[in-house]
């Protein structure tokens, strides 16, 4: 263990108390609006350590195994918790339909990266899908907020949070389903050009002649 898997297993860790912070059981607070606040606040830190783990991981070379099956994992776990718990907290900004685009978007990203890792290559983290990330941090955030102020006014300005809820999740599940096209066909052109190498190094023999010709070859090389 080392400090970047503490700080992904304090993410994992912070999942259900931010699911009990959303429920309507949660009797912890007394004062309007101080649930919301905890709950977004708990989900901005452990989006922090979402960029921190993996940063001191590659600077200190503390990179493992167990970190690279924790961090994924964390990840998930939280944008689903947030997702499922939101569609309950708060449907007028996040509906079933959302949740189910941004959950399987999760794991289609998931499965293709097992995928290309069982053949020999990886799929990084695009620029959109980072992009993606930002931008679904501020709609979760919003909608947490939305759920008690439809504006926040602060000392200098006002902020429409509803408009900012709304259009961010828009935005949001807009970048989800073009980052998982982009995700697919880097997926696909990394497949396509194993297929063809595969190929390459394998041509098809004809007849029984030939193939022992090819044997012949490869034995006195």
């Amino acid at each position: 263990m080392n400090l970047p898997n503490y700080l992904t297993l304090s993410r994992i860790a912070s999942v259900p108390l931010f699911i009990w912070f959303l429920s309507p059981k949660c009797t912890w607070f007394t004062v309007p609006g101080d649930r919301e606040l905890a709950a977004a606040t708990i989900f901005i830190l452990a989006s922090i350590t979402d960029g921190v783990d993996g940063y001191l991981a590659r600077k200190r070379g503390q990179v493992t195994t167990l970190g690279m099956l924790l961090d994924p994992l964390a990840d998930k776990l939280m944008v689903a918790a947030a997702f499922i718990a939101l569609v309950q907290f708060n449907p007028a900004i996040v509906p079933a339909w959302v949740a189910v685009i941004v959950i399987g978007r999760e794991f289609l990203v998931s499965g293709l990266r097992s995928i290309a890792a069982s053949e020999g290559f990886t799929i990084e983290a695009s620029d959109l899908g980072k992009f993606k990330m930002v931008v679904q941090i501020v709609a979760i955030v919003a909608a947490i907020v939305h759920h008690n102020w439809l504006e926040l006014n602060l000392r200098l300005f006002t902020l429409p949070v509803e408009i900012i809820a709304r259009t961010a999740m828009w935005f949001m599940v807009a970048l989800s389903l073009i980052s998982a096209f982009d995700y697919f066909f880097a997926f696909w052109r990394k497949i396509d050009r194993s297929v063809q190498k595969t190929r390459r190094r394998r041509p098809f023999v004809l007849s029984r002649r030939k193939k022992q010709q090819q044997a012949d070859a490869e034995a006195n090389q």
